[in-house]
């Protein structure tokens, strides 16, 4: 039997679609033949990369200027992406962003501000989009964690917080939408090579990171959103409140 990893065929909801594993998961999901809504700040790079996937896949594709640390702006969003996709049985939350600040410069602004984009927009989105995933058979909801949820990191508390608690929360919600058929996953990705990662990438010496991974390399964006693909399809129909590592055995590692 041949899988289809374009199954149901409803639109997806991605947060912080126009750049990093955001974009990679629109690039995967439009592939195959799904709408997206690409939510994210950058006004510019959203516009282009929905016009682009567009023409490339010949999908229904909205690029939306959303700051999803409002709850309001994340209301308004979903009622028009409700307007312009055909349908919306998916919803990515790959929005993110991290904050240096050990715990003993920690800043109660900024902390806030990482909780708020990491964690509580995931709960805020599904509960926007709510009526549209309950509407939708085979609908399923992906929140981006990280494997820094897992391990922790002493130079970014809030970031380490704010992906431990999706994979707590993302339990949480399985065992509610569970009820009307909705499937919730996480997917911990390990050192990948985005904007975000870059900056660490370029100020510590060559292989730093690499040296602790199994496969001796960092992943790339891809490799994250065919993960998401695989998760939001109906290959993975009996799949929910699950963490998928894609971490190219980062966690599992000894090495030094």
């Amino acid at each position: 039997m041949q899988a289809d990893l374009g199954k149901p065929g409803t639109g997806v909801v991605i947060t912080g679609g126009a750049s990093g594993i955001g974009r990679a998961c629109a690039e995967a999901l439009a592939a195959v033949g799904r709408p997206v809504a690409l939510w994210d700040i950058q006004a510019e790079a959203v516009e282009s990369l929905a016009a682009k996937l567009a023409a490339d896949y010949g999908v229904v594709a909205v690029g939306q200027v959303v700051d999803v640390a409002d709850p309001a702006a994340i209301e308004a969003a979903a009622q028009v992406a409700r307007e312009k996709l055909p349908s919306i049985g998916g919803f990515v939350h790959a929005a993110g962003v991290v904050q240096e600040q050990p715990v003993g410069a920690t800043v109660v602004e900024d902390w806030d501000r990482v909780l708020n984009i990491n964690l509580r927009a995931l709960v805020l989105g599904v509960q926007a989009l709510l009526p549209d995933l309950r509407a939708n058979p085979g609908s399923a909801v992906v929140g981006i964690a990280s494997i820094n949820g897992t391990l922790g990191n002493a130079l970014i508390p809030s970031y380490t917080a704010s992906k431990g608690g999706m994979l707590s929360v993302v339990r949480s919600l399985a065992d509610d939408l569970g009820n009307d058929g909705i499937r919730i996953n996480s997917v911990s990705p390990g050192q990948i090579l985005t904007p975000m990662m870059q900056k660490s990438i370029d100020a510590l010496p060559p292989g730093t990171f690499e040296r602790r991974v199994l496969l001796g390399r960092l992943g790339e964006p891809r490799e994250i959103g065919s993960a998401v693909r695989f998760l939001l399809s109906s290959e993975a129909s009996y799949v929910t409140a699950s963490e998928l590592v894609v971490d190219g055995g980062n966690i599992s590692s000894q090495r030094m």
